[in-house]
Order: structure tokens, then sequence, then C-alpha cells
């Protein structure tokens, strides 16, 4: 991996929230990277509940201060930045007063999800691309973890598709079990087309559960690297028709020679 820059954006990273199976990956794999060679920049939203005094996030004035359209309504971004000390590796936020602050991640204290979490998503997605693009920072890979995250390949492919500093990136996105129950607001397909993403394209999201979500992100992904042992059956199904390269489980224990791998042999080759 030496020399190659890869982008990774995730819905959750230790040591910022609770340990589960996307966190843990999304440190992880770019640790695995960064002691590798390679270049990284790690993405995620800044959540509420995230202690900036702790992980002493600070603001990049550079950095902040555009406003981004969400179904015609402008939202300003705010990056800031940390470091996760043990490994040197920097971490930028993606931040809005209106879609991080509450003292939360997905859902409110009864479980319900947050009603505007299809808005974040979008939101999340145009900030990663906005905030790379001031960075002038040209990715080999793109890896993308995490649900949250997953409208990122789709505005990549289609809302950005004219946007030279990505034209040789390579999207891969991880596929998790761990998802949401439900959906989100049926609405999300009106706030996608908003931005001149045609609605066929997005078909599935007319009902917007978590497999559609994923199945968008795959759809607009180079490659694919399944991420949990335990995958429903309608989205291996899915994955399995898309002819695109694809990573079996593996364990903690494997991945780095396996991602190693697979980054070099299937998804820059």
């Amino acid at each position: 991996m030496n020399g190659k820059k890869i982008l990774f954006v995730s819905s959750e990273l230790v040591p910022y929230l609770p340990e589960n199976q996307v966190s843990l990956m999304s440190y992880e794999a770019p640790r695995m990277v960064n002691s590798n060679g390679g270049q990284i920049r790690i993405f995620m939203p800044r959540y509420g509940n995230i202690n900036e005094r702790r992980h002493q996030l600070h603001e990049v004035i550079r950095l902040s201060g555009m406003n981004l359209v969400i179904n015609d309504m402008d939202m300003p971004l705010i990056i800031k930045v940390a470091s996760i000390p043990r490994e040197r590796i920097q971490v930028y936020f993606i931040d809005n007063d209106e879609y991080f602050k509450r003292k939360a991640t997905f859902a409110d204290a009864e479980g319900n999800l947050f009603p505007d979490n299809d808005e974040r998503a979008i939101f999340f997605a145009k900030g990663v691309v906005e905030t790379v693009k001031k960075l002038n920072w040209s990715p080999d890979i793109i890896h993308v973890h995490g649900w949250m995250a997953s409208l990122l390949p789709l505005y990549l492919r289609e809302y950005y598709s004219d946007e030279p500093l990505f034209a040789d990136s390579k999207i891969v996105t991880s596929v998790y079990d761990r998802g949401y129950e439900g959906a989100l607001d049926g609405k999300m397909i009106n706030k996608i087309t908003f931005d001149g993403i045609k609605e066929e394209q997005i078909a599935s999201l007319t009902t917007p559960d978590y497999n559609n979500l994923l199945k968008v992100a795959v759809d607009y992904s180079d490659a694919v690297i399944l991420a949990s042992e335990e995958i429903s059956e309608d989205l291996k199904n899915h994955i399995a028709n898309l002819s695109k390269p694809v990573l079996p489980y593996v364990s903690l224990q494997e991945a780095e020679e396996a991602y190693t791998n697979f980054y070099k042999t299937e998804v820059l080759k």
C-alpha cells in the first residue's frame, strides 16, 4: 500500500463511539493501511455524544463555513479534527448544529430512529466530498463503512460525477449486519431526486430500509467487502448478482492480509 491514498468514510469509529463491529473495523482498516505505508484520511459525523474536550476536537476554520443545500435548505458545514494519539491518525468530523448536536447517534432514548436521519446521511455524504475537495486530496480508494455513510457512493458517481478529483477513485463498501430496524423517512427518495439524481436510479429507496440503502451503496461501488459473518440473504443475493469483486468475511486476525491483498489485486487492478 506504499504511497496509496485511501479515504475512509464511516458512520462510527472507536475511540469516539462505543466498540461494535462497524466502529472497530473502521479503526482497524485505516490502522492497517497506515502501518503498511499508505496515506489515509478518515471522516465520520460529529455526533453530540462525542466528548469534544476528552478527545480534543477543534474546528478547522479554513475548511468550515460552507453551506450545503439539503432538500432546498441551506445547512452550514462545520469541520472539526482530532487525532488518535497512539496511532498518529487524524480524524475529520462533519458537523452541523441542526443535525448532529443532539446527544445521541441514530435514535432517541426510546430507541426511535431520528426522523431526519435521511437528511443527516445526505449532509454527511456531501460534507465529506466538499471537504476532500478543499483539501485537494485525490484518493486512490474510498472505503465506506456503516449505513450513515452509505449514500457516498451514489453521490460521488452521480451528483459529483464531473469532479476530476475523484475521476480515478475506486469505491469499496463494507457490508455489515449492524443496521437499523424499520425505515428512514418515506420522503427520502424525493430529497435525493431534488439533487438531480433520477428516481429510477434509486427506486429501491421508495422503502428506505437498511437492506435497500445498502443495495444502493453497493450498486455504485466498484468492490464489496462482507464485513459480518451473517448478512441477510436478500443483500447477499443482490451483491452476488452484481459481478463485482467481493471479499468474503474474514476474522479480524486475518483482515490485514486479506484487505491489503483485496485492495491491491481486485480494487486497484
